[in-house]
């Protein structure tokens, strides 16, 4: 048995936001105080961390499972199947149906039940839940997935990423402009053929040094009370380059595939030169350089959408060209990703 992606689907919302934007902002540090940096030099300096440049935020009349519900549309609709015959609809977000103008989490009921109605499936036996695991939320939903159809609960697994990161922002902390909405969706079916699908999976969560306060939800300084996605830039890169790369050679050695043989590597886009130190310290470890080609990104004009980054664009990438990345049958690729929590996971994957 095999474990296959069989259609993909994302949602990209309309709204586009330029850096700027921002110019007019008021930010401020975790005191309350202003900062001596003009906007305009803050945003030069956040683009040349984070390599964003735009992002896409959702339209005020639709919520995070309306986002979610666009893109299984659209990966039920790739694969082909009956939505009836789907056993477990698994939705990874951390914030819920936020309305617009408000920034109180919203998680009842799941937004996999609201999945499901809206697709209007009938069949009570498939099984909607949401999985809260930060930035990896998303791969841990396919790895959760994957047990299911292994243990012979299910055959079909529809599984969503789905978020709206600027409703839950503090619009006078610098990291607002990181953030961004989107939803990624896949089918996993089971499939008799011995070869390709998932070949290996790894995930773990780091709590012991302070690690749940690198990224949390919580009130943004002493000017207001009201709690935002609150991040401690820093701490994030220093875990993320020390724990990810060797997260990914774990999952990888797993596989027992040579790592000349690696295609693409779809990491959370998180930021665009912490993603480029990850890939370059996997590959150290392999004593070898990486491949000019291996590392798919979007972050640059969608920004930051959490749990829908790697799905929305393992999408893009499966289904076009796009910006000269393509994959075909055959190939092996990778899924990482690291978040709040601290989570770190990842899968090695044959298209």
């Amino acid at each position: 048995m095999s474990f296959k992606i069989t259609g993909s689907g994302s949602y990209i919302p309309k709204l586009t936001k330029v850096n700027d934007d921002f110019l007019d902002s008021q930010f401020f540090d975790k005191n309350g105080s202003s900062f001596e940096n003009s906007n305009s030099e803050i945003i030069d300096k956040f683009v040349s961390i984070t390599g964003i440049k735009e992002r896409k935020y959702v339209s005020e009349k639709l919520n995070s499972s309306d986002l979610a519900t666009e893109a299984a549309k659209n990966a039920i609709n790739d694969s082909g199947i009956d939505p009836e015959t789907i056993n477990y609809i698994i939705v990874a977000h951390n914030f819920g149906d936020i309305s617009c103008n408000s920034n109180q989490i919203d998680n009842l009921p799941a937004l996999a039940t609201k999945v499901k109605r809206n697709l209007n499936i009938k069949n009570p036996k498939c099984i909607g839940y949401d999985i809260l695991f930060g930035c990896p939320g998303w791969i841990e939903g396919v790895i959760q997935a994957k047990s299911f159809i292994q243990s012979n609960m299910a055959s079909k697994c529809l599984i969503i990423g789905s978020e709206t990161l600027s409703r839950v922002t503090d619009l006078n902390d610098r990291d607002s402009m990181i953030y961004a909405d989107g939803a990624g969706a896949v089918i996993l079916e089971s499939k008799d053929s011995h070869s390709g699908g998932i070949l290996s999976h790894s995930s773990a969560t780091y709590t012991s040094e302070g690690e749940n306060e690198f990224l949390f939800y919580g009130v943004g300084n002493k000017i207001s009370n009201e709690k935002f996605l609150k991040m401690n830039g820093r701490k994030v890169y220093e875990f993320a380059l020390k724990n990810v790369p060797l997260a990914m050679k774990e999952c990888f050695d797993e596989s027992k595939e040579n790592i000349s043989s690696l295609k693409k590597i779809f990491i959370h886009q998180a930021n665009q030169k912490m993603d480029e130190a990850i890939i370059k310290r996997f590959y150290r470890l392999y004593k070898t350089p990486p491949p000019d080609n291996v590392l798919p990104m979007n972050i640059q004009e969608y920004g930051n959408s959490s749990v829908a980054t790697i799905p929305t664009l393992f999408d893009i990438v499966r289904k076009n060209n796009y910006k000269g990345h393509k994959i075909s049958e055959g190939d092996i690729i990778m899924f990482a990703s690291v978040g709040a929590g601290m989570n770190v996971n990842a899968i090695t994957y044959q298209v």
